[in-house]
């Protein structure tokens, strides 16, 4: 996130004309032609890409990716995901990325839309999925992983500069130069160049000279063609390759992307939890076919098993990058649920954070001051118990997009994509790779092999040589579950303080959690039952009369423990694994000067991923973290800002180390 304040525009300011078409009064400009809109489109950005042809001569398991400057109303990606549906084989796939500084709302949006009935198909299905769209990139995915949109909300010299992508084809609309001269710019034109990929088209409706000129400086043939209407020229563009005066900065080796692998689609992912889980859809959405190994009968048997999870967004006012992924990721997530059973699988009660002492009080205000009301608000006590429906000691934050999941409906779900195979019961011991496939082994048996495998089963990791390194830890924690009450049903939203409690579901109240740092043991005790009753108390002593805590017998209470896995900077661990001794000897001359980049390959264990040390924020993170590895395993644009995945890397450990020069 930027430093915006929390007064300017978050959304596009819209006004509409007598035919009900939508008019910038940021940019005091048009979103499109009110005559040939389609047609337009069509002809500067369809025709001048070539997409028709290009999209026809695609294989299965090809991706072509779209770069847009200004996402507007949607009608450019529309009008492409269009012919996509119409020409591409069923394998292929679609990656569209887009920029844009004032999304619309969805009101405005819905209305906008409505001038074009036969993109209906299209735009129905955003429409269902345009919800928590906040600054930052934002994933979309669409007909089970053949087309997928990453928003990026803000300024485009601000977004695209955290982009990891290589683009086929640049559809540049922002407003005209004259209206919006900051989308029009060398930095701009900069960036286009270094995301494009070898052989890159370009189309826009401008003609303006200095926006050719620029171009071409980035390594574009610029050429002239006859517009449409009114427009009497258009621009269209050809990547000849970045020019050889201007080098690029070098992207560090240790963060390169590893070789493509080569050799049958087919993956191996362990563990079944959220991460497992999500990782597993995310590859299978791609034209993988996953094999999931899991040592419980079921998927999410441990710390993704807990009856209601809450959606909960542990921010910071600094746009630090674990608030960044938890803003992408949280996004994310609530995309997702909408396709599962609302009340059963998950609820958007919203989330209030009680104010519980000064120093949360301070936090929570300059949270208020940093980030729009559509995300959280700051509630006096009775606004707060309004909201809640009980009373309460405090007010807080709300968050009216939160609320609580059911993870093993979620897990379920994801496991149940079409392109999966749910290896259940089986424990994987040992990996080895032969003949260029890992192999997982529960003692004597061969349970699959693969030429890639993730490994996703939480701390359990630690058992697999090349992740022993890695600084996981498990916290145990325990959960209450309370029985409803007449009175406990007033609760209508998850409120947090040390802990939470969230409305009831299937007839009970989930409260917790414990944090255990040394205990081994997953039984449930009393004391830690007792521990919980407290934090009710804390949270609400109106809602913990409610349920009658007082007269409650710990001993007697049914609930369940769990390991959270954990990191050191409380980041998850995400993305390819690299050969540690061989880490260490080829970059050792960092030890010694921490501002060098050597210019040598890392040293990767091809094939070889982690989705691991998501804590409690699981459910926030677990499922992009999914998409993040899918996009390092087949080279498509990266989910997160480059800097968000790096700062997730499992290297970033070996890389302190050896800094450092000890243990990170």
């Amino acid at each position: 996130m930027t430093d915006t304040p929390a007064t300017a525009p978050r959304h596009a300011l819209i006004d509409w004309d007598e035919h009900g078409r939508p008019h910038s009064r940021q940019y005091d400009d048009i979103y499109f032609s009110k005559e040939q809109s389609l047609a337009e489109t069509r002809h500067v950005f369809i025709d001048q890409n070539a997409l028709h042809q290009r999209f026809a001569a695609m294989a299965d398991g090809d991706c072509l990716s779209i770069g847009e400057t200004g996402f507007g109303t949607g009608l450019n990606f529309f009008c492409a995901w269009q012919v996509f549906a119409e020409c591409a084989p069923a394998g292929a796939r679609l990656h569209f990325v887009s920029v844009e500084k004032y999304p619309l709302t969805r009101e405005d949006l819905t209305r906008a839309l409505a001038l074009w009935p036969e993109l209906t198909p299209f735009s129905t299905p955003l429409l269902a999925q345009y919800v928590a769209v906040h600054e930052g990139f934002q994933q979309f995915v669409f007909e089970q992983g053949r087309v997928t949109l990453t928003l990026m909300i803000g300024d485009a010299l601000e977004q695209l500069p955290q982009l990891d992508a290589q683009i086929d084809a640049w559809f540049l609309d922002g407003f005209a130069p004259a209206k919006n001269p900051e989308m029009w710019t060398p930095e701009l034109f900069a960036q286009v160049g270094r995301l494009s990929a070898p052989g890159a088209t370009l189309g826009t409706f401008t003609s303006t000279g200095w926006v050719r000129r620029g171009l071409i400086a980035v390594g574009f043939k610029m050429k002239r063609i006859p517009g449409i209407g009114k427009k009497w020229e258009i621009l269209r563009g050809a990547f000849l390759g970045w020019p050889e005066d201007q080098p690029l900065p070098p992207t560090a080796p240790w963060y390169r992307r590893p070789t493509p692998l080569s050799g049958p689609r087919e993956a191996l992912v362990i563990g079944a939890g959220l991460a497992g889980c999500a990782t597993a859809a995310s590859l299978a959405a791609r034209g993988w076919n996953v094999t999931v190994v899991e040592r419980h009968a079921t998927p999410a048997a441990e710390a993704s098993g807990n009856p209601q999870g809450v959606l909960y967004l542990k921010l910071s006012a600094h746009g630090t990058a674990l608030s960044r992924l938890i803003l992408s990721g949280f996004g994310y997530t609530r995309r997702l649920l909408e396709s599962l059973q609302r009340g059963s699988d998950w609820d958007d009660c919203g989330v209030l954070q009680l104010a519980f002492d000064d120093k949360e009080d301070q936090r929570q205000a300059k949270l208020a001051e940093a980030f729009p009301p559509e995300l959280l608000q700051r509630l006096e006590r009775a606004q707060a118990e309004a909201v809640a429906g009980v009373a309460l000691a405090n007010g807080g934050l709300f968050y009216p997009e939160g609320g609580w999941v059911h993870p093993p409906a979620l897990c379920q779900w994801q496991a149940a994509q079409p392109n999966i195979r749910l290896l259940t019961r089986h424990e994987v011991l040992h990996l080895r790779k032969v003949n260029g496939l890992w192999q997982a082994w529960d003692g004597d048996h061969l349970l699959a092999s693969a030429p890639l495998v993730v490994l996703a089963s939480a701390a359990e990791i630690h058992r697999f040589e090349p992740c022993a390194g890695l600084p996981l830890k498990r916290i145990r924690g325990q959960i209450t579950r309370l029985p409803l009450t007449e009175a406990s049903g007033a609760l209508t939203t998850v409120v947090c303080a040390d802990g939470y409690v969230a409305p009831p579901r299937h007839g009970e109240h989930t409260l917790g959690a414990s944090f255990d740092f040394h205990s081994t043991d997953l039984t449930p005790t009393a004391a830690e039952h007792r521990g919980n009753l407290g934090l009710l108390e804390e949270i609400s002593h109106d809602l913990a009369e409610r349920l009658g805590a007082a007269e409650l017998d710990p001993q007697t209470l049914q609930g369940r423990a769990a390991f959270r896995c954990t990191s050191p900077d409380y980041l998850p661990i995400v993305g390819p694994l690299a050969d540690q001794v061989a880490f260490a000897d080829t970059y050792a001359v960092l030890a010694k000067d921490a501002r060098q980049v050597p210019d040598a390959p890392c040293p990767w264990l091809a094939g070889l991923y982690v989705n691991s040390g998501h804590g409690s924020r699981g459910l926030i993170t677990a499922p992009l973290s999914g998409e993040l590895i899918a996009a390092w395993v087949s080279g498509a644009p990266l989910p997160l800002p480059r800097s968000v995945a790096e700062a997730c890397h499992p290297n970033r450990f070996m890389l302190r180390e050896l800094i450092r020069g000890k243990k990170a």
